[in-house]
């Protein structure tokens, strides 16, 4: 016995497509399309909402992302893994302007304090940096702007604007990738030791 091409479903949908052809009309196969047809009404107005709910949930991910990117930055070996993956995925310098950033909140004298930013400027801000980060064309501006008279501050607006972006885009991926699944694995079983 050949097999068969089309499975019944199937070729009663090629029928249909055929005009002036009769048929007798299936009753099962009639029922199954208005069926998947609510179905896919009911998936697509799921969808639309879904849509729109995210701003919704938004400040409770939002503040978990944040929790969880502050712990991974704390943690050296979770830094080391996470800058590591930033690399995988080319954009470390995200990572490298914010450590770069602390650094120079923490440990600028006001002698170092202009000198330290116009390096911070020229490796992370310029336009065609060699590590450029993605700022919006204001911050930039503001920044050129305040290296004239530095502040330790004259960074924060760009260093945040870089943390959010690490902990809405990067840090999710981040958590699901194997690198960090397997160092969470070795620390749970360094525990137990």
């Amino acid at each position: 016995m050949p097999k068969l091409l089309f499975s019944k479903f199937r070729f009663h949908e090629i029928m249909d497509l055929m005009p002036n052809v009769k048929r007798p009309r299936r009753i099962d196969i009639v029922l199954k399309r208005k069926r998947r047809k609510k179905d896919m009404q009911c998936i697509s107005v799921q969808k639309v909402n879904d849509e729109m709910d995210p701003p919704n949930l938004s400040w409770q991910t939002d503040h978990k992302l944040h929790q969880t990117l502050e712990k991974l930055l704390k943690d050296k070996k979770y830094l080391v893994a996470f800058r590591s993956f930033l690399k995988s995925e080319f954009s470390e310098e995200n990572i490298e302007f914010w450590l770069a950033c602390e650094d120079f909140r923490s440990n600028a004298s006001p002698d170092d304090l202009r000198w330290r930013a116009e390096e911070i400027y020229e490796e992370f801000i310029r336009p065609s940096a060699c590590r450029e980060i993605n700022v919006d064309h204001h911050i930039r501006e503001k920044i050129r702007k305040s290296l004239e008279q530095p502040s330790i501050s004259c960074f924060d607006e760009a260093q945040k604007h870089v943390y959010l972006l690490m902990a809405r885009d990067s840090c999710p991926r981040f958590l699901h990738s194997d690198a960090y699944l397997s160092l969470k694995r070795k620390s749970r079983t360094l525990w137990y030791i």
